[in-house]
């Protein structure tokens, strides 16, 4: 698929397609504008392969409908779904953000105040995706967005279920498999748990700054899933608080039983949790004991296959039982079994004695060569250069208030330990002191100055920026919001934006026709439509003295409320009128508009009601009112207390 072909293009006579913003396993998502509504838009464009498989996109079609329905803060909100020009694609909110895996590569090791942060964000769109029948399938960091304000918002709701049931989709399934739940590494059926496993492995990144399960091959760590006993993060990250590992713990449960029953109850466990992290939770009766720190693997090379052939034997010959003979074997062939038994006793000791030389010495018949571990605790990790006969690995990072940052603080195995030529040492590197935690303040009302002075006196070097934002309720002047928001972590240079008030917003109102309406009349009416600087000015016409003959803003337009409106009205005609009016008395039928219910009416003429909050059933499309008067009348009408229209009666 040629992902530029479609930038320029309409899509469905609205979407102008502008840009490229990543390529999926099975899509591309590009950035749009919607003309009818005039925002930016994100769309997802199926890739050619998938589009000509006709039973794939009616999956796709009809999954992407069902995710269209889930309406949640932490869901990617997914706006319509359909086919223009042979292009299937979904139209869905575009996020001004990072992934969270993008999150992580940048920070590295989170502390357990944004692990829980963020994870109680996924859990609660878990909960609301599951309570409308929805299981994900597919949470990875790589599928939540995190928002400048610390939000997050997961995505591709119900998309892996397509792609799961299409073979031709392995790159996607690939990138997820440090993720998946053992069900779905033995291709069984999933449920709501499957999600809160993925969940559990996504804090297990967070918090440890690794997945548990890792390996050379896809293959390899489906198995690790499979096989389960998952190492505790504390294990990788020291200053994992004990409850929050075990919430951790109990979502990696191998089966689904053991896990949590609902994002609800996993929900509830993080609360918690977060009200008192010192909390441990009571374990369960017949718990596993929480295993030893493991040794890093050692990285022998292969065994001569002679000497592999004899130890397999002789650990063989211990565990095979010698089986009776069906006969009584003669006397010479007792003696010449003696003789083999002695023989293979020979061989057998001489095979133990080579394997414990090649164990011990490494190098006959070309084998292992062994090298001593040599001390790295105190060296600089970005000193260190290459050291020969082992691998270092940079393991983690911590804080360490007693050395310098950069330096070793833990190695595995220890300095002076013989090992295998090549075999990797994990270390530990400091982070140096550990400054004191420092989140942003609700400084909501506070004015603009102030809270600039206080970020600036936190010694973070932050860069403050500021930025108006009408409202309502905040005094001009004063803080509406700030990003990162109150309770979330500020790190040094950080930047922060302060959001100050700018006082209520512009309203808009629409402008009623008062042409014709006496001046008294058309005042009140505009008012009554929310424009209170309305002047009225004389001119020269033939329409009766008092009359409104014109005004400058344009009939039904939606214009300011505060804006200057002018009346035009007539002095009234140069000639008088010879026909002195007369008094009449007239029945007049008042249209009504269409209403699905009985409505309140009145009738306003001048200062005097003349109808005043009368019943008017369903389907009734006027009303008759016996009136008195001479010349002419103006006459509002409101249904239910609002205003509907002006009519002049001519008497």
């Amino acid at each position: 698929m040629d992902k530029d072909k479609y930038i320029g293009r309409l899509l469905d006579g609205r979407y102008e397609i502008l840009e490229v913003l990543g390529v999926g396993g099975m899509a591309v998502v590009y950035k749009a504008m919607c003309h009818r509504l005039n925002r930016l838009v994100a769309i997802k464009i199926l890739k050619d392969e998938f589009s000509r498989d006709e039973e794939f996109r009616a999956r796709f079609q009809a999954e992407s409908q069902a995710v269209a329905m889930l309406s949640h803060p932490n869901i990617v909100s997914v706006y319509d779904v359909g086919t223009s020009d042979g292009a299937d694609h979904i139209i869905m909110e575009l996020i001004d953000g990072i992934s969270l895996k993008q999150y992580m590569e940048k920070k590295g090791v989170l502390n357990w105040k944004e692990t829980l942060h963020f994870a109680m964000q996924i859990a609660k769109a878990l909960e609301h995706a599951h309570s409308r029948g929805l299981v994900h399938r597919d949470i990875k960091p790589h599928n939540v967005m995190v928002l400048k304000n610390g939000s997050v918002k997961v995505a591709d709701f119900g998309i892996a279920q397509v792609t799961s049931q299409s073979s031709t989709v392995t790159k996607e399934a690939l990138g997820s498999v440090h993720y998946i739940s053992p069900e779905q590494a033995k291709g069984g059926r999933v449920d709501n748990r499957s999600d809160l496993y993925s969940l559990g492995i996504v804090m297990y990144e967070m918090i440890a700054g690794r997945v548990p399960y890792d390996g050379d091959t896809p293959v390899s760590v489906a198995i690790q899933h499979i096989n389960g006993g998952a190492v505790p993060p504390s294990q990788f990250n020291p200053n994992t608080p004990k409850g929050l590992e075990q919430i951790i713990m109990k979502a990696l449960g191998l089966r689904l039983e053991d896990r949590y029953p609902s994002a609800t109850a996993m929900l509830y466990d993080m609360d918690e949790f977060r009200k008192d992290p010192e909390m441990v939770f009571p374990e369960p009766e017949g718990a596993p004991v929480t295993p030893a720190p493991p040794v890093p693997p050692v990285e022998p090379k292969p065994v001569p296959q002679v000497t592999r052939t004899i130890a397999q034997r002789t650990a063989a010959g211990k565990s095979e039982k010698i089986r009776e003979p069906r006969k009584k074997p003669e006397e010479g062939n007792g003696r010449g079994a003696t003789i083999a038994i002695a023989s293979c006793a020979v061989v057998g000791a001489i095979a133990i004695i080579i394997f414990l030389v090649i164990l011990i010495q490494g190098d006959l018949f070309g084998g292992p060569k062994m090298v001593p571990v040599p001390p790295l605790v105190g060296e600089y990790y970005d000193q260190l250069g290459t050291i020969e006969g082992i691998v270092v690995v940079h393991q983690s990072s911590e804080h360490d208030p007693d050395t310098q940052k950069g330096q070793i603080i833990y190695q595995s195995p220890e300095p002076g330990i013989q090992v295998v030529e090549g075999t990797k040492v994990f270390v530990i590197v400091s982070l140096g002191r550990q400054e004191p935690d420092r989140t942003m303040e609700d400084l909501e009302g506070h004015t603009a100055d102030e809270a600039e002075l206080y970020l600036k006196g936190l010694d973070l070097g932050l860069n403050v920026k500021r930025f108006d934002q009408n409202s309502d309720d905040i005094p001009q002047g004063s803080v509406v919001r700030t990003e990162p928001a109150a309770g979330l972590p500020l790190t040094k240079g950080q930047t922060v934006e302060l959001y100050v008030s700018a006082g209520p917003g512009i309203e808009t109102k629409r402008v009623p026709n008062v042409l014709g309406q006496t001046v008294e009349t058309a005042m009140r009416n505009m008012v009554l439509a929310g424009f209170h600087n309305v002047e009225p000015k004389e001119v020269d016409s033939d329409q009766p003295k008092g009359t409104v003959v014109e005004q400058s803003a344009k009939v039904d337009t939606l214009i300011e409320s505060g804006r200057k409106i002018i009346l035009s009205v007539s002095r009234g005609p140069k000639v008088p009128s010879t026909t002195q009016p007369v008094e009449r008395t007239i029945s007049y039928r008042f249209p009504l508009p269409e209403h699905s219910g009985s409505v309140k009416l009145s009738i306003l003429c001048g200062d005097e009601w003349i109808v005043e909050d009368e019943t008017v059933g369903k389907g009734v499309d006027g009303y008759d009112v016996t009136l008195t008067g001479m010349g002419s009348k103006d006459y509002s009408i409101y249904i239910d207390g609002d205003y509907i229209e002006t009519v002049t009666v001519e008497f």
